[in-house]
């Protein structure tokens, strides 16, 4: 069967959560390492708002990485990364989204982006007052719900499920910006967290993605393929970046 083609950056939360939901089923799939920003023409196309991930399987097109991770849910079912209570099903779908616009607001186009995305790719200078100023308020906030939502132990709903999934591939990008959650305000969260950033399917992607961090953005298809990583052969990539649709 032909491998599934994900197309995104590695260094992407979103790309990161269909990773880890692809490894966790044990389904094949390769990537299209694109660079936020890099698609072409043909990416447009299959993606209408420029944004990563896109998946395709055959003649199948989708483009927003809570419907992947869904169609990934049916398509495998086992094992499954939802609750089987529809009421915590549905509570997991909301933690999910919360990750993706809150957390997606807070920690990428807030922090990762002022420090990391503009410099490296719009070769801009971050926006420092609005950095300091997340750190003092948004993230706060973000993590005061966090630690409400916590475990004690283990996960959100017993299993590991795309709450916690969705929740965790944030902190990730935030850690390149040497942010940690302070254990000491916010313990719970911060366990939870760890644990699920260890879980197997996060740690061998985090070798991937500390290994090319790094990397000069043109440089980073030849790291991944000396690395081993499933790149695939061909590429939407274009050779300069272009702004999506969407306001940020």
């Amino acid at each position: 069967m032909k491998p599934l083609l994900v197309i995104g950056s590695y260094l992407s939360p979103y790309v990161r959560k269909v990773l880890v939901c692809l490894e966790i089923k044990g389904i094949a799939y390769e990537v299209d390492h694109i660079v936020p920003f890099f698609g072409d023409d043909r990416f447009s196309r299959l993606s209408p708002l420029r944004r990563i991930p896109v998946l395709v399987d055959g003649d199948l097109v989708l483009s927003d990485s809570s419907v992947i991770c869904q169609y990934i849910e049916d398509k495998e079912p086992a094992p499954a990364l939802l609750p089987a209570d529809i009421r915590d099903r549905a509570r997991a779908r909301w933690l999910e989204e919360f990750a993706d616009t809150r957390m997606g607001d807070v920690f990428i186009w807030r922090l990762f982006n002022q420090i990391a995305i503009r410099p490296s790719v719009w070769g801009e200078k971050g926006d420092r007052e609005l950095v300091d100023r997340t750190l003092k308020e948004d993230v706060p906030a973000v993590l005061d719900y966090l630690e409400a939502e916590a475990p004690v132990e283990g996960f959100r709903f017993g299993i590991l499920s795309l709450a916690d999934i969705a929740i965790a591939a944030f902190f990730r990008n935030a850690g390149w910006v040497r942010f940690q959650i302070d254990a000491t305000h916010w313990p719970r969260a911060a366990a939870w967290m760890a644990r699920t950033l260890a879980e197997p399917a996060f740690a061998k992607l985090a070798r991937i993605e500390d290994a090319v961090l790094r990397v000069p953005i043109a440089e980073q298809r030849a790291a991944l393929k000396t690395l081993g990583a499933p790149v695939s052969a061909e590429t939407y990539a274009g050779p300069a970046p272009r702004r999506g649709v969407m306001p940020v």
